[in-house]
């Protein structure tokens, strides 16, 4: 006769010989009930009769290291129990009650839910789920090839899968970005770090929680201690990281500061253990398991911008503008980045990938995207490692700048060799940089400068100076670059095809009111040699919408959609009235879409021409003097 106790042994046996429990492993099995007190809660009234009272999953597992996750299954004997047509009698059948307690567990977690059925472990069917954190439903757990995961897994791998639904990493991208405003206020408050040194805290931390001995012990320390070996950590995976040995001072030299300072290596009242125990304590429960899962993520990047829009920061002292992560996404799409195997002159199998050059490279957002994007393409593991290897260069002058960048790439394991610390326009790193025949160039400049010589379309020329001839070059420079006469717009084009300009969101970088547009140039073929139009596309809405205290975020999750058609535009060439148009141009015209496009009359509905109208009226009644009400009728128009 069928018993529930033997599939629940057969699913046990399956967990310990893939590793679940391991000794060397901190996932935690448990059954029938959780020492998590928040699981706990949510079950108390989960009973699968629906009459209150407590219930829980046969099997529920969790780690600390990636504390947002949980795994649950529900077993039932037969096969013949493990799915009722509508889901709707979880005492009866495997998946109904699995999905039953993940509605509950969901409401603070991001539930893989697993239902089993049968007596023997080659006669099991299984069935998988992924109910995340917040949403109204669960959908089937499926692999990175879209395949619905039907066996019991390692643990890594069910985390992987659930990690990379959209839903599931929008999650903890948000909740990664309010833990920000938090961690900065801490920090302020409490460790008194400029804030400079703020980011520096966080790279550092995160290099040194690398480090699996020092990330189990580094709450035995005692505060003054803690210092000491945070910077002795750091130093050490420097050392293990491939980086060339003249490059690893550089990198070493702005986290030794922070590695003096008299409020980290305090004890006070409120943390006995001290300041950067607690700051350790922190990014290790909250950032680390994000960055350990997430390698295309320019976290470093992300909190030092989100520091910035707190504080007012130096962003406008030295023209740092840094790039939103869906524009570094965009660029890896708008430069088509490949990735194959070719054979060699003696006929043996040879990587062929896509170099690419950042000669501002600030936190190393645009090195990250494009790395990710290469590995997506990438079907071996010699692909990868020369992608890693080879194919990301960039040039940092900021020495803690250069930091943050070296720390982010040291957190993916790879591309530091390919790291330079000092101006672009140095002799030897002009020189460097060439010499890695970079086919596409990636750049957003420091904007705003006074010095004519460091103009923003300097820096433009210099980028497609470096790159191979026939090379890409995408810039996101201000709109003036554009519109307003400047030497170099001839410089460019008498060396370099202008083949696209589009005119991005005017709020794109808020809070820095600046508006942009994305140059994209063919390196070294002289504009009038290619005689082609240029493709001007009006970029003006990205879906992101801007918010009180989080920034402009993408609240619909509309962002996606949108990528791909400007995608297909811009590779196609599209022209279409009100989004986009083809031009002939000289440096002496404007490079946007706004001087040339042919407005789209028949999206224009009466209610809005009629509003327009009454508004224009208004406006001219009181003479043009614009203020309170009568400014925002004016930006309506």
């Amino acid at each position: 006769m069928a018993n529930e106790r033997i599939t629940e042994n057969v699913v046990r046996d399956i967990l310990r010989d893939l590793g679940y429990g391991n000794t060397d492993s901190d996932i935690v099995i448990e059954e029938q009930k959780s020492q998590i007190d928040e699981v706990t809660k949510l079950l108390k009234g989960a009973s699968k009769s629906g009459k209150g009272g407590k219930g829980a999953p046969e099997f529920i597992i969790s780690s600390p290291s990636s504390p947002d996750f949980l795994i649950i299954f529900e077993c039932k004997a037969s096969t013949k129990f493990h799915q009722s047509p509508d889901l709707n009698k979880p005492v009866e059948f495997a998946v109904d009650g699995v999905l039953h307690y993940a509605k509950f567990l969901s409401k603070s977690f991001s539930v893989i839910s697993v239902a089993v059925s049968g007596q023997t472990k080659s006669g099991l069917k299984v069935s998988t789920y992924l109910h995340p954190k917040g949403s109204s439903d669960s959908k089937v757990l499926t692999n990175e090839h879209g395949q619905e995961i039907n066996s019991i897994i390692p643990y890594d791998d069910f985390l992987r899968h659930g990690s990379f639904d959209p839903e599931v990493a929008k999650q903890r991208h948000d909740d990664l970005m309010a833990f920000s405003r938090e961690l900065h206020d801490f920090m302020r408050d409490h460790a008194k770090l400029t804030e400079s040194e703020k980011p520096l805290l966080v790279s550092g931390t995160l290099i040194a929680l690398r480090n699996t001995a020092f990330a189990k012990s580094f709450g035995e320390y005692s505060p003054e201690d803690l210092q000491k070996q945070w910077m002795h950590v750091i130093r050490e995976e420097i050392e293990k990281a491939k980086i060339p040995n003249s490059k690893k001072a550089n990198m070493a030299q702005p986290y030794s500061t922070i590695a003096v300072h008299p409020e980290l290596g305090k004890a006070v009242p409120k943390f006995p253990k001290g300041t950067l125990h607690e700051l350790i304590r922190m990014l290790n429960e909250k950032v680390w398991p994000f960055v350990s899962i997430y390698h295309d993520f320019d976290v470093v990047g992300q909190f030092y911008g989100e520091f910035l829009k707190y504080t007012g920061g130096d962003k406008k002292a030295l023209g740092i503008v840094l790039t939103p992560r869906h524009v570094t996404e965009l660029f890896s799409l708008l430069a088509n980045l490949e990735v194959s195997i070719e054979s060699d002159e003696n006929g043996r199998p040879k990587v062929i990938a896509t170099k690419v050059l950042d000669i501002c490279a600030g936190t190393g957002g645009f090195l990250i995207s494009a790395m990710q994007q290469m590995i997506r393409l990438a079907r071996t593991e010699a692909e990868r490692e020369f992608i890693k290897k080879e194919c990301l260069v960039g040039v940092e002058q900021q020495p803690n700048m250069y930091a943050l960048a070296a720390s982010n790439m040291i957190l993916r394991g790879d591309g530091k060799a390919n790291l330079y610390q000092g101006s672009s326009f140095d002799q030897a790193i002009t020189k460097a940089i060439k010499g890695h025949k970079c086919q596409v160039g990636m750049l957003n400049p420091p904007y705003a400068q006074g010095d004519a010589e460091l103009h923003e379309l300097v820096f433009v020329n210099h980028m497609l100076n470096a790159l191979q001839k026939g090379g890409t070059g995408i810039a996101i420079v201000p709109m003036s670059c554009a519109i307003s006469p400047h030497p170099m717009r001839e410089e460019l084009l008498k060396h370099h095809t202008l083949e696209a300009v589009m005119s991005m969101p005017d709020e794109l970088f808020y809070p820095v009111g600046v508006i942009t547009c994305i140059m994209i140039f063919t390196a070294g073929v002289p504009h009038k040699t290619s005689n082609k139009k240029t493709w001007f596309g009006y970029w003006k809405d990205d879906g992101y919408t801007k918010t009180k205290h989080r920034g402009r975020v993408d609240q619909g999750n509309a962002w996606p959609s949108i990528r791909d058609r400007w995608i297909q535009q811009y590779r196609n060439r599209d022209v279409k009235p009100g989004e986009s148009v083809m031009e002939y141009v000289t440096h002496d015209d404007e490079w946007c879409a706004e001087a040339y496009m042919e407005t789209d009359y028949s999206a224009i509905t009466k209610e809005a021409f009629e509003e327009a109208v009454k508004k224009y009226a208004v406006f001219k009644l009181i003479g043009g003097s614009l203020g309170g009400e009568e400014e925002d009728a004016k930006e309506a128009e």
